[in-house]
């Protein structure tokens, strides 16, 4: 791809701006003729990921470009300048905080920032502004993870490492569905010996793939390991001298697990007692056990008493800090750990200190300041709670997207927009928040960033920038100390370069700690510029006791309580706070696609990421579809008391009777009515504060489409298209979303009355261009095209969605000259076909036919046709259509399980999945 400005060598190497996995980047270019392409890979160094990448990082240099891009200042709608924005900045906020005090100001941050944009934000909300009201997205992901850790450990600290993943002799994945979320990870599991034992309440990839799955009935985690601690206090598994040497409240703990016998562990789990049993003694046998989970149990009402109830068992074993053992909240996002570790959660003041006395005048000392907040502030679904009733009423937005991942989202649209003043920094103009900005500010995209990131496993890696910011985009850091040398703080915010802010950070953590707290990073205290630049991956703690940082902590049993003993966490279980009635009877889980990230402001401006799944899929048990008279493929619309979605209905034998499941990353930018946050209730752990995003209860039934069109044009119509739906009285639009392409875009749009394509056209463009169209009729479809020198838009529309022509060949006309008769472009095209391997861009087609010619196993398709050989997340599907090619040979009846201990629900997950037909 070319890029105006490269600033690196030939060869540079950063980290990958998505999940917490942390993954080495290895970015290379090339001078051609005209341009400087770039090309990216896995950095084969990089101990997080030695080379491997997934789809989506991958992918990351079809993400660079200037497109949809904010690229200036722009308040009220009009491009400004620099000076202007901060100008406005700084006395909207003075005023504000003059006329109301500084509990009036809030900053919502984001894990997609880097720890030095994290560590000057909470400088400035904490230290100067005087007030805690700063928090951030990994509010949504991690902070009942963080709970569980404080109470057992005594500090916010990941006890493992990934090297743990193989050397583990059983790993137990709770609420992850780990091959399509971190597939670098779950390649790491599959490398070594370790048995994988699932627990979750739908099927996934990553069932697909295990030797037991659990599917528990959705929120009985607790339950379930409090069981499993009374079991293993029964049968003798306890490692009674680990619990009388390093830990306490053990014998209340175990008094609160005694009435979980296996058979009411089993009925309220929703398991078999024979599935169940298997699960414990696997788990009392086994000494290299690593416990890895995730948002299942995290997005919950009661998700720190689940994570507290695994790390019980882990303690009651001693299996905390030894090689291949221990619990493992694996992050969300790149940098949620980072952010954690400068203080940018709510509750937390600033590198692993607390809202105490004493610490509070620590900071104060260290800063050199006297307005240091004295207490926590509102926590994200509180804060945009308070900016709803008026009590916040300036917030910054930096790097997220709240209007999309918040609960109720549509309910904090409507906060945000009657704010009297909202700031947003971000990279991409056209975002659902940004709708809602009095002020946007244009951020450096990655690429252009510079700084460090915390991965799940401790590691601080560099972020280095090989572009120049792109037209007058600004580090969120620079931003921030723009806000505070306006509002007078400037000599306390003066920093040239990340390296400095690093530095001051790293003091920080090691100022007056003496081992008090875990995170310290003061080996860096003085680390210069060229040091920086040069810093490798490394775990901390990184200090005079471990100088080249810290794989695993707690080897020596010695915790950051008061007196180093680990604490056990006597746990009552407790049902989700959100129902399932007679008006509501369905359950909804939500989660992330295999090539999707967050709200898509990225990952969406990649054509082929979105080729496995380009809408959002509902997946239904046919059981449940029948009832509903939903067919395959057919768009619902799923409603809660918050609010509502729709999405593409898709059969799933492996979902259970009464749950659906509904994918989070689509917002209003890429298609109508699709938040599936709009359907969760503001309901939250009392601890952490963080949403239950599992169990919501829904209602859902069929839209009553009529008809459907595909358009490829060249302009974006996406925000005419909206206001002109919002205007309408009259519109028969049931549903609409876009796929960005390389030169274009296409719309799909599904309607209550028969599509006139020109009409739509003149509707949604005012007033309409001059161009030449031609029309060409069939019994099933019309088709337009409308051109000058060049193709404007191309529709197709039918009846039947299954019956329109292949996307990827329509799209293809954009890049193409026009034939002599433009006509030509309109004659019948084949519908399109599934891809499968997003990578190399492998159809389930050509996978069927390799099957039939006899190869008949993952290993050997990857072997001629490259499937799953890269990031290998599409495994799973691919073993699920080799079984339903098998099965099909020989008789209907159930296919053998992968892996002995499958079970046949297991055997037949993705099954119905793979079998919907889903046009490119």
């Amino acid at each position: 791809m070319a890029v105006k400005e490269f600033l690196s060598t030939r060869r540079s190497c950063t980290t990958c701006p998505y999940c917490g996995v942390g993954c080495g980047v290895s970015i290379n270019r090339e001078e051609r003729a005209e341009e400087t392409a770039i090309s990216v890979s896995g950095d084969t160094q990089h101990p997080s990921n030695f080379g491997k990448l997934c789809v989506k990082g991958s992918a990351l240099g079809e993400t660079i470009d200037e497109r949809g891009r904010l690229l200036r200042p722009r308040l009220q709608g009009e491009d400004c300048d620099w000076d202007t924005a901060l100008s406005f900045m700084a006395d909207a906020f003075k005023q504000v905080i003059h006329d109301h005090g500084p509990d009036s100001v809030a900053f919502y941050l984001s894990g997609q920032l880097l720890t030095e944009d994290y560590y000057v934000a909470n400088k400035l909300m904490k230290g100067f502004i005087g007030s805690a009201n700063i928090d951030t997205n990994s509010r949504l992901c991690m902070s009942s993870a963080v709970v569980g850790y404080k109470r057992a450990f005594g500090a916010d600290a990941v006890p493992c490492s990934y090297e743990d993943l193989e050397h583990a002799e059983l790993i137990v994945l709770i609420g992850s569905n780990a091959a399509w979320t971190h597939p670098i990870l779950f390649q790491r599991m599959q490398a070594g010996a370790a048995k994988l034992i699932v627990i979750d309440p739908r099927s996934s990839a990553t069932s697909e793939m295990a030797d037991l799955h659990l599917a528990i009935k959705p929120g009985t985690d607790a339950a379930l390991f409090n069981g499993l601690l009374r079991f293993l206090s029964r049968h003798h598994y306890l490692d009674t001298e680990y619990i009388n040497k390093h830990t306490r409240d053990f014998s209340g703990t175990l008094v609160a697990a005694q009435d979980w016998s296996p058979e009411l562990t089993a009925a309220t789990c929703g398991l078999s007692i024979e599935e169940l049993l298997e699960f414990f003694q696997e788990f009392a046998a086994t000494e290299k056990t690593v416990s890895f989970y995730s948002q299942g149990i995290n997005q919950s009402s009661s998700g720190s008493d689940k994570n507290s109830a695994v790390i019980n068992c882990h303690l009651a074993t001693g299996r905390v800090g030894k090689v291949g053992a221990g619990p493992f909240s694996i992050t969300g996002q790149p940098n949620a750990m980072g952010g954690r570790e400068v203080g940018g959660l709510a509750n937390t003041l600033a590198a692993h200190m607390e809202f105490t006395d004493q610490d509070i005048k620590r900071v104060g000392r260290f800063w050199n300041t006297d307005r240091v907040a004295t207490k926590p502030g509102t926590k994200a679904v509180d804060m945009f709670r308070a900016v709803e009733s008026g009590q916040i009423k300036a917030i910054w937005v930096m790097a997220t997207n709240p209007a999309v991942s918040m609960p109720e989202a549509n309910r904090v649209t409507t906060a945000l927009k009657k704010c009297p003043l909202v700031i947003v920094s971000d990279c991409i103009a056209n975002t659902d928040t940004a709708r809602c900005a009095d002020l946007l500010l244009p951020a450096t995209g990655w690429g252009e960033k510079n700084g460090t990131v915390t991965n799940a496993e401790r590691r601080i890696s560099r972020q280095r920038s090989f572009l120049s910011p792109s037209g007058e985009a600004r580090h969120d850091w620079q931003a921030i100390c723009g806000l505070a040398q306006q509002m007078g703080y400037g000599e306390h915010f003066n920093y040239l370069h990340p390296a400095d802010i690093f530095r001051e950070h790293a003091q920080l953590s090691g100022f007056e700690n003496n081992g008090s707290r875990a995170f310290d990073i003061s080996a860096f205290a003085n680390i210069d510029h060229s040091e920086y630049d040069a810093l490798t991956p490394v775990q901390w703690p990184v200090n005079e006791e471990y100088p080249a940082g810290c794989k695993r902590l707690f080897t020596s049993g010695q915790f950051f309580t008061r007196d180093q003993r680990a604490r056990f966490t006597p746990i009552t279980p407790q049902s989700p706070q959100q129902k399932t009635s007679e008006n509501y009877p369905l359950c909804l889980n939500t989660g992330r696609m295999r090539d999707q990230w967050h709200t898509m402001t990225r990952t969406g401006r990649v054509r082929k990421l979105l080729d496995h799944s380009e809408v959002p899929e509902i997946q239904i048990n046919p059981q449940d579809a029948s009832s509903y008279r939903i067919s395959e493929g057919a768009l619902i619309e799923l409603c809660s008391t918050a609010g509502k979605m729709i999405g593409r209905a898709v059969m799933n034998g492996g979902q259970n009777p009464g749950e659906v499941f509904a994918p989070i990353h689509w917002s209003e930018a890429f298609a109508q009515d699709a938040k599936a946050s709009a359907l969760a209730a503001s309901v939250v752990d009392p601890y952490s504060g963080q949403p239950e995003y599992k169990q919501i209860p829904i209602k859902v039934s069929a839209l009553a489409v009529k008809h459907y069109a595909t358009l490829i044009c060249r302009e974006d119509f996406a925000e005419k298209l909206w206001d002109w739906l919002q205007q309408a009285t009259d519109s028969s639009i049931l549903h609409w979303y876009r796929v960005p392409l390389n030169t274009g875009y296409r719309y799909e749009i599904a309607s209550s009355q028969p599509i006139h394509g020109r009409e739509l056209v003149s509707k949604i463009l005012s007033p309409e261009p001059r161009l030449f169209w031609q029309q060409l009729a069939t019994p099933n479809s019309q088709r337009w095209i409308a051109y000058d020198n060049a193709l404007k838009i191309l529709i197709f529309s039918g009846k039947n969605w299954h019956q329109l022509p292949s996307r990827s060949q329509l799209e293809k006309y954009l890049d193409i000259d026009l034939p002599e008769s433009p006509a030509q472009l309109l004659h019948p095209i084949k519908p399109g076909v599934k891809i499968v391997c997003t990578c190399l861009q492998v159809s389930r087609p050509q996978i069927e036919d390799a099957i039939a010619q006899g190869l008949n196993s993952v290993e050997t398709l990857g072997e001629v046709l490259g499937c799953g050989t890269s990031c290998g997340s599409c495994k799973p599907e691919i073993a699920s259509i080799i079984r339903t090619a098998n099965a099909s040979e020989k008789t209907p009846s159930i296919a053998a399980p992968i892996k002995q201990g499958s079970t046949e629900k297991n055997a037949n997950v993705q099954r119905s999945v793979v079998q919907a037909f889903i046009p490119e």
